[in-house]
């Protein structure tokens, strides 16, 4: 079982009988060890490093194909892809506090940017972030663009584009929904939501996800959950209203749902810079279900449901990568000071 608590001193993961370390004092979670992606027969899946050639600055495309798998598999296999690059990303956590004022108007122009990754880091990831992109229809001129910035910055620059929605077009392609039809990869979230406004009027018949308002129906892991930032969406009608116009938005996909201590584990691409989870407070409205209370103040407007069977609330825990930290030599990557005293859970092992 994995879950999520603060201490004075860190926020602790805790893995069956294990924990993992991830920050300290009341900062957010930071990096741990990244882990190495499984080899394509173990999970049916390739790295996204295998969709394009070259080094920043000279990057392409090689690769756009995408997987078909029966409907059946699907959900597992969503999970499955986000908690991979999730490791290999190295385990970022943003744990959402109760409390926050909630956003109902766009965000300044002028808010900060959070400081991105190191540049050992981004050359590291640079090609997976760009084996996204080629998950996408008609990205070129956006790996292009990079290819420059790198020429002109480093390749320690962080991505002139916003990758989120390559990412979650990633792991649609690579989790068997290849088909437009069933979901429309694209560089932008509100395409493929808009796919699911129509699709949950009876109006797309073939799409894999269809939308509703969250509480409306029950949220399982290889869902998606989406907010908007310009306009600040609140609701689908807002967004119903405004279909097939371009909109700043974003989705996270749903991981583990925790309803006794109130929590919805999601993982979303381009997360301050990089692949990170976010643990959402999440309450009960009556007869509703489990929904989310916000994103960092944002309200999530839209809960797109996955059209396949339901798999077990903790199909986190179940993924091969959460089993191989729990179940592995702890170092490197559990905590030092804790690595010595922690045992191997059985339930995983």
């Amino acid at each position: 079982m994995i879950s999520i608590r603060k201490t004075a001193l860190a926020l602790v993961v805790v893995i069956g009988a294990d924990m993992l370390l991830f920050g300290s004092g009341s900062t957010l979670a930071q990096q741990s060890t990244p882990l190495p992606r499984f080899p394509e027969a173990v999970l049916g899946i390739s790295s996204p490093t295998e969709r394009v050639s070259g080094t920043p600055g000279n990057m392409r495309i090689t690769e756009r194909s995408c997987r078909e798998a029966p409907i059946e598999e699907t959900r597992r296999r969503i999970v499955n892809a986000a908690a991979q690059e999730w490791a290999y990303f190295g385990f970022g956590i943003d744990e959402q506090p109760t409390g926050m004022a909630i956003e109902t108007t766009a965000p300044s122009q002028n808010r900060a940017r959070r400081p991105g990754m190191s540049t050992t880091e981004a050359m590291r990831l640079a090609d997976s972030i760009a084996g996204y992109w080629a998950a996408t229809p008609d990205s070129d001129w956006i790996l292009q663009r990079q290819n420059q910035a790198w020429e002109t910055d480093g390749a320690g620059i962080r991505w002139r584009d916003a990758w989120s929605a390559a990412f979650i077009s990633w792991v649609m392609c690579e989790s068997g929904l290849g088909s437009p039809q069933q979901f429309k990869r694209a560089i932008a979230h509100h395409t493929y939501i808009d796919q699911a406004i129509l699709a949950a009027e009876g109006k797309d018949a073939a799409a894999a996800f269809l939308a509703y308002t969250p509480g409306e129906a029950a949220i399982a892991p290889g869902d998606l959950l989406c907010r908007g930032s310009r306009p600040a969406y609140q609701s689908i009608a807002q967004r119903r209203a405004q279909l097939g116009v371009g909109a700043r938005t974003h989705c996270d996909i749903v991981v583990k749902v925790d309803e006794a201590a109130g929590q919805i584990m999601a993982i979303g691409g381009n997360v301050r810079g990089s692949v990170r989870m976010k643990v959402f407070p999440a309450i009960r409205d009556g007869k509703q279900h489990l929904r989310p209370l916000y994103d960092n103040g944002r309200i999530h407007f839209a809960h797109l449901q996955l059209k396949a069977p339901a798999i077990e609330a903790d199909a986190l825990d179940q993924s091969p990568s959460m089993r191989t930290v729990a179940c592995s030599a702890p170092e490197p990557t559990l905590a030092p000071a804790l690595a010595a005293t922690l045992s191997r859970p059985a339930v995983l092992c």
